[in-house]
């Protein structure tokens, strides 16, 4: 039997402050791999040159990734501020419409991180630039040493760092058989105001928002805040997320 194909969205980076590139970390490529089972095929996020109906044609389902940038607050009705910069409007100009069209088709897409903003934007929600402004929020952005640099070992800045309390009888409390999870956190952007449909279905200890899916959705269409794609080999939450991915995409084919 043909494997299941995953196209991944791709994000805007430039090398060596010359070259414009479209990249994918390797992590999620993998976790599509070798979790999920599947064959990632890597996508533009530039709505010149990728062609929604055209890629979901070709893939049985899709992952949006994390990314550096942020989605643009215009598309939440707020004004731009330099210093909750970058900012990728290519990307959203392909991944808000995509997931539009994943849930109308049933196409299984799952978001992770920005692709967790993304779907709430997608259908009308908000986004607050930096979470831990808000009253009674921690910290979610990556730890750091004491001169303010990113901390240099992975193992620490992925390590998890807070809870997640599931919704009883939920999708996702079913998905790993708990009510209760342990999960990761780097980003400073997060949910405001959900969307009239997206469900949500995990909030941290603080109140973030952490997992979500899309209400009335044909197909798998779940999204979550922490990046599940960093250790889904040996971390049995992400490990059941990215396997529940690829069940729905053998359903789907």
């Amino acid at each position: 039997m043909t494997k299941p194909v995953v196209g991944v969205i791709a994000n805007a980076h430039r090398i060596e402050n010359r070259f414009d590139v479209q990249a994918v970390g390797q992590r999620n490529l993998r976790a599509v791999a070798e979790v999920a089972g599947a064959l990632p095929l890597v996508f533009p996020g530039l709505p010149d040159v990728t062609e929604i109906d055209a890629l979901l044609d070709a893939v049985d389902g899709i992952l949006l990734t994390g990314a550096r940038a942020n989605v643009h607050p215009t598309h939440f009705g707020v004004e731009p501020h330099p210093r909750h910069e970058p900012y990728d409007l290519d990307r959203d100009a392909v991944a808000l419409p995509l997931v539009r069209a994943c849930v109308a088709r049933g196409v299984p897409v799952l978001g992770i991180c920005r692709g967790f903003q993304e779907m709430n934007v997608a259908f009308g929600g908000s986004l607050h630039p930096e979470i831990r402004e808000l009253p009674g929020r921690m910290n979610h952005r990556m730890p750091r040493l004491e001169t303010g640099e990113i901390h240099p070992d992975p193992e620490i800045i992925f390590a998890d760092r807070h809870d997640v309390r599931l919704v009883a009888g939920g999708v996702f409390a079913g998905l790993f058989g708990r009510e209760t999870i342990r999960v990761n956190s780097l980003h400073g952007q997060g949910i405001l105001e959900p969307a009239r449909r997206v469900v949500v279905e995990g909030v941290a200890e603080d109140g973030t928002i952490e997992a979500i899916r899309i209400d009335g959705a044909p197909g798998f269409a779940l999204g979550v805040q922490w990046h599940a794609e960093y250790d889904p080999h040996c971390n049995f939450v992400n490990q059941a997320l990215f396997e529940a991915f690829g069940a729905a995409l053998r359903d789907a084919r």
